[in-house]
């Protein structure tokens, strides 16, 4: 049977691999966060490792506030990429499969069409920054290392824009979204699903691939949908990037596109509404 190691077990992503675990039962699934793997402790992280002997890494692990990475850089660099070079070479060294979890951030948004894994890459802000250094060592260390980049993230575990909203129309009568930012979200749990179709596949394909869901729309429209859905009373008014200033510079578009993953794994990309509608179901029952 074999290990699978979690990486940032109770993240978002993380906590959505726990619940689809119980369906892949030919699985030994070891579930860590800080107390049982801590990806900082750099010198310990091999002997670490070594001690639980995983025969897959899926690595969720990392420094996701990106306004915070402005001025918490060393930490950023640990998480999102020393200590990505670290589990890659261990796991090139023990025959190890890993998956590592990125971002859309790696690149400026500049484009108008949507973005392949091939498109230039060009971070506008730390956390984007450290993610790019995290792939770059990925593959140095590991070339047989298989790289997700997703955007948007939400789930019904953690902090996230849908429980956020969710929260905020429901206290308040009116409020501005920005509209001139453009990408899709994904449904941590369909991002899940998509790493299970791909650990269940009959060929390891190694490489960057892009996953989030279906559909291309703002923040603005992606609160509009939660409004809808929930049958919140509250104005929503869609508002420019430049009355919003933030520490770290956001990518304008973002928009992946997800060719490569459904031809190679054939994994399935829901759209971005029946799984919002999924994902707030589970909301109003908690």
């Amino acid at each position: 049977m074999k290990k699978i190691v979690v990486t940032g077990a109770q993240g978002q992503l993380g906590s959505e691999l726990q619940v689809l675990a119980v369906n892949y039962p030919q699985f030994e699934w070891v579930f860590t966060d800080r107390e049982e793997l801590d990806l900082c402790d750099l010198a310990s992280l091999e002997a670490q490792l070594d001690a639980i002997h995983p025969q897959i890494i899926i690595n969720c692990a990392a420094h996701t506030a990106v306004d915070r990475a402005e001025t918490e850089v060393e930490l950023s660099d640990v998480l999102n990429h020393q200590a990505v070079a670290v589990l890659a070479k261990w796991s090139q060294a023990n025959a190890c499969k890993l998956v590592h979890i990125s971002t859309d951030y790696v690149f400026d948004g500049s484009s108008s069409i949507p973005l392949t894994e091939t498109a230039p890459t060009k971070p506008i802000n730390v956390y984007g920054m450290t993610k790019l250094a995290g792939e770059k060592a990925c593959m140095e260390q590991n070339p047989d290392s298989v790289i997700i980049r997703t955007s948007w993230v939400y789930s019904r575990f953690g902090n996230n824009f849908v429980k956020t909203m969710s929260r905020l129309m429901q206290e308040r009568e009116s409020l501005n979204v920005v509209n001139d930012q453009i990408g899709s979200p994904t449904y941590a749990a369909d991002l899940a699903q998509a790493i299970l179709t791909i650990l269940t596949h009959a060929h390891w394909q190694a490489g960057i691939y892009h996953f989030s869901n279906e559909g291309e729309i703002s923040w603005y429209e992606f609160a509009l949908a939660i409004q809808e859905i929930g049958g919140f009373d509250c104005e929503i008014s869609g508002i420019p990037s430049s009355a919003y200033p933030t520490p770290a510079k956001r990518p304008q578009y973002s928009l992946l596109d997800k060719t490569k993953i459904k031809a190679s794994f054939g994994v399935v990309v829901p759209g971005y509404l029946s799984s919002l509608q999924k994902c707030m179901g589970f909301l109003k029952r908690e």
